[in-house]
């Protein structure tokens, strides 16, 4: 971690961090997902000048052998079959792609009345806390500043993505795949979640507070929050015992790592309430003053101290993916990272069943 990104977490000097400095970044993976579409064929059909010529010999009763004449008129018969066939496989495809189309707009036209009606039965059962709805992905509908509608946006896309990535992962343990086809989905699954490190961090620029507060994610979710996210240690040990059998070096390895992720977290928590104590006496300055611009000017600057702790909290959870995925085996890797999906999704679905769960009357009783 880089000691000069906040003077709240002076690592060298806590003597913290140093297991982590060994872990190397992960590079950035970037793609490109672009749509390539089958050229078609041109329509139109050639004519080989051949024909009108042995036509025009023809009416002038100049014939040459029956065996030439045969081979003549059979090659643009072949070229007329050839184009034929193009054509009625382009016109193919490109339905195929006008009916995709379709049911893509009817899948979200489907989903859009779904998210509808989800905000009406909210709205009708109170379910509003703080402006946010545990129904919906983000678990948030008060923003407004763009870049974090954007984010919500993006986070809702994250987790659909994140649903059939489990899904996939799911099918591919239960099949005879190898561990380099396995390693596909791993390496995949671990770039999605560093998409989201990168969309969080770009919101954090946006709305440190929002990201911070954890209302983009449902309540149950928020219940385990710890800086913008998951605490690395605290879900180590919730998916040691789906990673089993692990020989005795990974046991060691992965204590080793725990430990490192707890006194990276201890660093980090220290320089939290470090910030706390800072900036609560910065907004306390000259109370009873009408003029108090200057002090909250003053705390406005020591919120970018904020945003590097939201970057540096993720830039943990990060390595800590890392290491462990170098510690175990693809398929290991492949069970943990099903493991962790599934973690979230079960934390999900408790936000909703609790939010939806039915209601005691609050009727007094009559005696």
């Amino acid at each position: 971690m880089n000691s000069t990104s906040t003077q709240f977490v002076p690592s060298r000097r806590m003597g913290i961090y140093e297991p982590i400095h060994q872990m190397a970044m992960w590079g950035d993976f970037k793609g490109n997902n672009c749509l390539e579409l089958d050229a078609s064929p041109p329509l139109i059909l050639e004519v080989d000048p051949k024909l009108d010529n042995q036509s025009e010999d023809t009416s002038h009763g100049t014939v040459g052998p029956s065996n030439k004449y045969d081979q003549e008129a059979s090659k643009p018969g072949d070229k007329v079959l050839r184009r034929l066939a193009q054509n009625r496989e382009a016109a193919r495809k490109s339905r195929l792609r006008k009916k995709a189309y379709v049911q893509q707009l009817e899948s979200s036209k489907l989903r859009l009345l779904q998210i509808e009606q989800e905000l009406g039965r909210a709205r009708q059962q109170g379910l509003y806390v703080g402006g946010a709805v545990d129904a919906s992905p983000t678990g948030y509908a008060g923003s407004t500043h763009p870049g974090i509608v954007t984010f919500e946006m993006e986070y809702g896309h994250w987790v659909e993505e994140q649903d059939r990535q489990i899904s996939d992962l799911r099918n591919a343990l239960h099949s005879d795949m190898g561990d380099m086809e396995l390693r596909i989905f791993v390496d995949g699954g671990m770039r999605h979640y560093f998409d989201l490190f990168t969309m969080k961090a770009t919101a954090a620029k946006a709305d440190v507070f929002y990201v911070m507060s954890g209302m983009w994610k449902t309540s149950a979710e928020r219940f385990f929050f710890w800086i913008g996210g998951f605490r690395p240690s605290e879900l180590l040990k919730v998916l040691l015992p789906h990673l089993e059998p692990l020989t005795e070096q990974q046991h060691l390895d992965v204590g080793n790592l725990t430990q490192s992720c707890q006194q990276a977290e201890d660093a980090l928590s220290q320089g939290m309430e470090k910030l706390h104590q800072i900036l609560g006496e910065a907004i306390a300055k000259q109370l009873g003053e009408e003029n108090y611009l200057p002090q909250i000017g003053a705390a406005i600057d020591k919120l970018e101290a904020l945003v590097r702790f939201v970057v540096q909290a993720d830039h943990l959870r990060q390595q800590t993916l890392q290491q462990i995925s170098r510690i175990l085996t693809t398929r290991q890797a492949a069970r943990g990272l099903l493991a962790l999906g599934e973690y979230l999704q079960r934390l999900r679905a408790l936000s909703s069943l609790w939010s939806s769960r039915p209601r005691e009357s609050s009727q007094p009783l009559v005696h």
